[in-house]
């Protein structure tokens, strides 16, 4: 029989647990199927789940399918509990991803494959919901194909065409197909292994469409695996039972393990539990490729490696807010600590911190339903009340460029120095730490110097807050026979990061939200000012229903409490999913940096500077002093530096010598031709940037539904009740100071409609165009001509609130202002006092303003 570990894996409400009740319900597994809605399902037994009617702890489940044992694990799809669906992964063979076909490709499940494909994991895909989607397959497959993998495959259709598709994924595949006109299972079953191809299965899974199909195509891709004989296993999860008793969750990788095994000094196996759902079998063995639970031991952690098998990769997923917790006056603060430490061992990325100045606890959680879920696990476990305040965003620090750190500590009796190289890494890369130093020290040395790298989170020196995107290069260093011990390379090595942070130019980042807003399309105006005042940016693909939908992203500083407003001026039509997408550099620095207030230098437990010794006694240098202080002198610093910026401009431009050799060919074939010469790429570059300014950017155009801003202002709405001219000449007033101000030609329009007897009206007043339609024409209609015929010699913006003229005019290559945003911006010209400062220049005629300054003249 084959083992296989399988997780299902999706976004919220794709109908992942629908699909697991269908899959143990196929098996035989269970007798009924339970329905989530029902509260009734054989996974999801924790109460708070069943009251929230999503999946938030991770569980497990046996059944047989044909030749292949299943161990499904289900994972919470909500993105506040990504961390837990994360820690599962390390512990996967197979993984089944469900789209929910109503909506596609959403945030999350972007995220979802990008861990299959860090962690290696080969996987399916369900397409669940089909029996309701307006969604045809083709457009889904193309949504899959463009978003998540090209290599997604639809096995709906016949064998020769899937298969077909499939030998497109893989060169191997192509040659095997060409000869054959088939495909073999072992070649199928290598590729899908490799991820090169990635079936993709249509269905229902609460009326059990399409589920047998996948299982019998994931059964047929599943390969024996071949597992070691000596013991390892991999801790991924830490529980608690209804009695307390600490439960550590593994999978078994290599050899067996036996009860009473002694996994470490204090740590021995006093039973062993299979589980299933919410009950467990006792076994007194477990073999290779199995999932079990350990109750016993007491120190082991999620992550780690026993036996043969290695320490866990670091999380990618890391929760991006802090919270302070707030508990009753009187609460023994010690022994809520201590509760938190429990419950951060069954979460690691809790990350709990307590301030002994202030006698505060603070944790990192992701969302407000898990603020939810551990109020409730406080309350419920320990009978502890608590709350939480509103939380700040989790900034993190990186380098613009690289730079070599020092560190040196020396008191009496003590010596110790480290060389580092800084380097920055592209986004969402994390930490990296490699050792380059070769013979320089001792092994033993750089061995320790390493560990005490990866020990601790490293901060930052502008905010305090932890580094990212950084690879940390040992480059030298050196011990004293006698007098080295190994503390003196952790002060050392911690001195020299932070020496190096110092020296660097820093940068400070924040975590920004991929999201996907469906909104109707009255209320778009508002939304695209939202977005663009708490600097987000974004794309409309889409209006189906009279619903649009706008994805892109924005910070989640600015964002993280939108759903709540969007939902409350949209009456509830509107929705709003987010992931986080990853960290970029913060828009306002400065005012950040002032309002956080960390000083680098009086940070006494991150020192920046070093520890010298002179007659006897040590004393402190600066950080910008260390290096003139040092005493390993080496050239490797300068060289290595030289090599990175190398390195990284390969990555950019060709390398010089390259270029050369190609000019040469150039000369030797076609002669001295200096017009001629093959340019690099920075020079290039340099060029179309300089080519780029030659051309004179086209001149902008203002097109103003003059009513529409008038009903969006709360002043000009009032007067217009009874003196509408009044309102009007107000508003002319207005854009004639803002004309002024921001140049270009102004048309503001009123709508003449159901007006009866009157005529189109074209006239300039000061520096503006002032039109009124003519009987039976709306301003819509009159923006929507004017539009198209001034969008080639002008940059057209358009301001109006009607979503469906916005999209309109969009669609004609215009830019889109609301009226609300246009409001503002005549405010804040009014404030600046900026009235009057500009005068009207003379611009190039269109036919448009051709016509209408013809009528000008006749008038």
């Amino acid at each position: 029989m084959k083992k296989a570990v399988i997780g299902i894996l999706a976004h919220v409400d794709a109908g992942k647990t629908t699909l697991s009740e269908s899959l143990l319900y196929l098996s035989g597994t269970i007798r009924k199927k339970g329905r989530v809605d029902h509260g009734d399902t054989f996974l999801d037994y924790n109460v708070q789940e069943k009251e929230r009617g999503i999946t938030i702890f991770s569980k497990q489940a046996r059944f047989q399918w044909d030749d292949c044992i299943y161990t499904l694990v289900d994972t919470p799809g909500h993105v506040d509990f990504s961390s837990e669906m994360e820690r599962v992964l390390q512990v996967l063979d197979y993984a089944v991803l469900v789209i929910n076909g109503l909506d596609g490709v959403q945030a999350h499940s972007e995220t979802i494959v990008k861990l299959l494909h860090h962690y290696q994991i080969p996987y399916i895909i369900f397409i669940n919901k089909m029996d309701l989607s307006h969604h045809t397959k083709e457009k889904l497959m193309k949504d899959l194909q463009e978003h998540l993998h090209s290599g997604c495959v639809d096995i709906s259709v016949s064998k020769e065409e899937w298969m077909e598709n499939a030998a497109m994924c893989e060169d191997a595949l192509m040659e095997e197909y060409i000869e054959t006109n088939m495909l073999s299972a072992t070649s199928l079953q290598d590729a899908f292994s490799k991820q090169k191809w990635i079936p993709c299965f249509f269905g229902s899974a609460l009326k059990m469409q399409g589920v047998e199909e996948m299982l019998q195509g994931l059964t047929a891709l599943i390969k024996e695996k071949t597992y070691p004989t000596s013991f390892g296993a991999r801790v991924f999860k830490i529980t608690h039972d209804e009695k307390g008793n600490r439960l550590s969750h593994v999978k078994i990788t290599g050899g067996s393990l036996k009860v009473k095994t002694k996994l470490k000094e204090q740590d021995k196996v006093d039973q062993i539990r299979i589980y299933s759902g919410n009950r467990f079998q006792v076994v007194e063995e477990v073999q290779a490729g199995d999932i079990c639970c350990l109750q016993g031991p007491k120190t082991l952690y999620a992550g780690e490696g026993l036996g043969i098998e290695k320490e866990g990769e670091a999380p990618l997923l890391t929760s991006y807010m802090r919270y302070r917790m707030l508990f009753p006056k009187g609460s023994d603060v010690h022994k809520i600590l201590l509760q938190l430490k429990e419950l951060a061992q069954e979460d690691p990325q809790l990350h709990v911190s307590y301030n002994e100045r202030f006698e505060e606890i603070y944790v990192q959680l992701m969302g407000e339903i898990q603020i939810e879920v551990l109020k409730y696990q406080m309350k419920e476990r320990f009978e502890c009340e608590v709350d939480f305040d509103e939380g700040s965003v989790m900034y993190k620090e990186t380098i613009e460029s690289p730079v070599v750190g020092v560190g040196h500590f020396e008191p009496l009796r003590h010596y110790a120095e480290v060389h580092l190289l800084l380097e920055p890494l592209p986004s969402g890369s994390g930490i990296q730490f490699v050792n380059d130093c070769f013979k320089e020290l001792g092994e033993n040395w750089q061995k320790l110097i390493m560990t005490h790298l990866q020990e601790k989170e490293h901060i930052g020196v502008l905010s305090g807050y932890p580094l990212c995107d950084m690879r940390i290069r040992l480059i030298g260093g050196r011990a004293h026979q006698k007098h080295t011990e190994g503390g003196d390379f952790r002060e050392a090595t911690y001195r020299a990061v932070r020496q190096g942070l110092k020296c660097a130019k820093s940068i400070l980042l924040e975590p920004y939200y991929q999201f996907r807003i469906e909104v109707p399309s009255e209320y778009v105006s508002r939304t695209i000012y939202d977005i663009e005042q708490n600097g987000g940016t974004f794309t409309m693909d889409s209006n189906e229903y009279d619903m649009s939908i706008l994805q892109g992203k924005a910070p989640v500083s600015k964002m993280r409490n939108y759903a709540s407003t969007l939902l409350s001026y949209t009456k509830g039509k509107g929705r709003m999913r987010v992931a986080l997408k990853d960290y970029e550099p913060v828009l306002n620095q400065e005012e950040i940096l002032t309002e956080i207030g960390y000083d680098s230098e009086k940070d006494m437990e991150n020192p920046t500077g070093s520890i010298f010794c002179s007659h006897g006694a040590g004393f402190y240098v600066p950080w910008n002093e260390v290096k003139d202080y040092m005493h390993v002198k080496t050239e490797y610093s300068k060289q290595e530096e030289k090599k990175i910026h190398v390195s990284i401009s390969k990555e950019k431009t060709s390398f010089k010598g390259e270029d050369e050799e190609l000019e040469a060919i150039f000369k030797k074939t076609y002669g001295e031709k200096k017009e001629k010469r093959i340019l690099s790429n920075k020079e290039t570059y340099e060029k179309a940037v300089h080519k780029e300014t030659v051309y004179k950017p086209m001149e902008q155009c203002v097109l103003i539904d003059g009513y529409n801003v008038i009903h969006a202002s709360k002043d000009l709405s009032l007067l217009a009740q009874t003196n509408l001219d009044g309102a009007r000449s107000q508003l002319v007033h207005m854009v004639c100071n803002y004309q002024g101000y921001k140049k270009g030609e102004v048309i503001l329009v009123f709508d003449a409609y159901n007006m009866e007897e009157y005529t189109e009206r074209i006239y300039k007043q000061d520096n503006i165009y002032i039109v009124y339609t003519k009987k039976a024409q709306t301003a819509d209609a009159y923006i929507e001509s004017a539009t198209h015929k001034l969008a080639n010699q002008y940059r057209v913006t358009v301001v109006t609130s009607d979503g469906l003229e916005q999209l309109i005019t969009s669609a004609q290559g215009a830019y889109r202002i609301s009226s609300r945003q246009f409001l503002q911006d005549l405010q804040s010209l009014q404030k600046k006092g900026l009235e009057n400062v500009h005068t009207m220049q003379k611009k190039h005629r269109t036919y448009l303003l051709e016509d209408i300054r013809k009528y000008e003249e006749k008038e």
